[in-house]
């Protein structure tokens, strides 16, 4: 058993389904490897296993209601979400993975979860039609989307005597998605990276501008995962409507490509690992108007454009020995010749290309299918569609490789 998991704060939260009786073998597993570990069930989570075992085997009270009913003692959630290291649910129900998708806060554990600083990981549990059906497929993504780390469900025998996906997977492989994410957690410990997410938008005047459909997301995805696995992060951002969630990432907020091109030039002197996943306005109006254009008297004919910086060429051409660069192409057609053809020009040592050709990857998603190219004759690596979280991390361990 690895060390990654010695000295850490679990919360292991428990649901009411029949996979709970997997969760004392995975409280036991995680108090082996050296964690600590609070227990928080739901009410009906204590029908499929009882308090007594669970406590015995993590040498702690569980917790299950908001007070003592015999002394009154209140069970701060807010300090459980402060003092662990990750929060686990295991199994986590339909009904469960709806509430805290939804903020339904009705139980200890809903609460706890809401309350939460630390990485949560959410281990579904459930008959396969339960599992399959749109609304829990929209609850997983929804909790995707806010960050939490799915453990998918395996497929197998389930508890109506059916088969398909809804077990939840076995306690041994649980552990070691928390080991892998402990362990990698300090892979960029010591490292300064800086990430360009979002568009620029170049102004027309002072209410018109020209602009493109970038949400940031893919940028703020790859900000958050260097964080995690503790990167000094520097991200500058276009205008977005997303906010960085780790306090430790510094945000640099910019509009217009000429003041990215200056807050990169600014990072990139002192950064071990640069990605430029901002989508920059290849073109900028020669001659923006201070007033609002009136169409009633001035009217635009025409509006002549001039070119915008490369932003990640010029920093290619300044990338010193031990610095990596990594660039990003969108593209509509012939993807991988074009990223390939960047790749080269802009000195970059890795490319990250997809196509709006692509269902689900591109602007507004939160999802991507990407194409890693490497620099130094590597074969390029293709992934399929994943959550743009998953993404990230695919597109930092590739990174770790160069």
């Amino acid at each position: 058993m690895s060390a990654n998991l010695k000295g850490k704060h679990i919360i292991l939260g428990i649901t009411g389904g029949i996979a709970a009786y997997k969760s004392v073998m995975l409280l036991r597993l995680l108090i082996k490897a050296g964690a600590e570990v609070q227990v928080v069930i739901t009410p009906n989570g204590k029908e499929f296993i009882t308090p007594v075992t669970l406590s015995a085997l993590s040498g702690k009270p569980v917790v299950s209601e908001f007070f003592s009913a015999n002394t009154g003692e209140w069970h701060s959630h807010v300090d459980l979400g402060l003092w662990a290291d990750a929060m686990v649910v295991a199994p986590a129900t339909a009904s469960s993975i709806a509430k805290m998708a939804n903020g339904v806060a009705d139980n200890m554990l809903i609460t706890t979860y809401l309350s939460a600083k630390a990485p949560v990981f959410i281990a579904p549990a459930m008959d396969l039609d339960m599992m399959a059906h749109p609304s829990t497929t929209r609850n997983l993504e929804l909790l995707r989307s806010y960050g939490n780390h799915i453990i998918e469900a395996a497929s197998g025998e389930l508890a109506s005597h059916l088969t398909g996906k809804g077990r939840m997977e076995e306690p041994e492989k649980i552990v070691e998605v928390l080991d892998r994410f402990f362990a990698k957690g300090s892979s960029l410990r010591g490292k300064r990276v800086m990430i360009t997410a979002g568009p620029t938008i170049e102004r027309i005047d002072p209410v018109r501008y020209i602009g493109n459909f970038s949400t940031g997301k893919m940028g703020y995805a790859l900000a958050e995962e260097a964080a995690s696995r503790g990167a000094e992060v520097i991200l500058v951002s276009g205008p977005v409507a997303i906010e960085a969630r780790t306090p430790g990432i510094k945000v640099v907020k910019v509009e217009s490509a000429l003041e990215m091109l200056a807050a990169c030039k600014e990072a990139f002197k002192d950064s071990d690992i640069a990605i430029m996943a901002a989508a920059v306005a290849d073109y900028r109006p020669a001659n923006p108007h201070d007033h609002k254009i009136k169409r009633e008297h001035e009217g635009i004919d025409n509006i002549e454009l001039i070119k915008n910086p490369d932003i990640a060429a010029a920093l290619g051409a300044e990338k010193r020995d031990g610095q990596k660069l990594v660039g990003f192409a969108l593209e509509t057609d012939h993807a991988l010749e074009n990223g390939g053809e960047k790749l080269s020009r802009k000195n970059l040592d890795m490319i990250v290309v997809n196509s709006l050709a692509d269902k689900g990857a591109g602007f507004g998603t939160d999802t991507n299918k990407v194409t890693l190219l490497f620099r130094e004759g590597r074969a390029p690596e293709s992934f399929p569609l994943k959550s743009k979280t998953a993404v990230a991390s695919d597109i930092l361990e590739a990174i770790l490789s160069l």
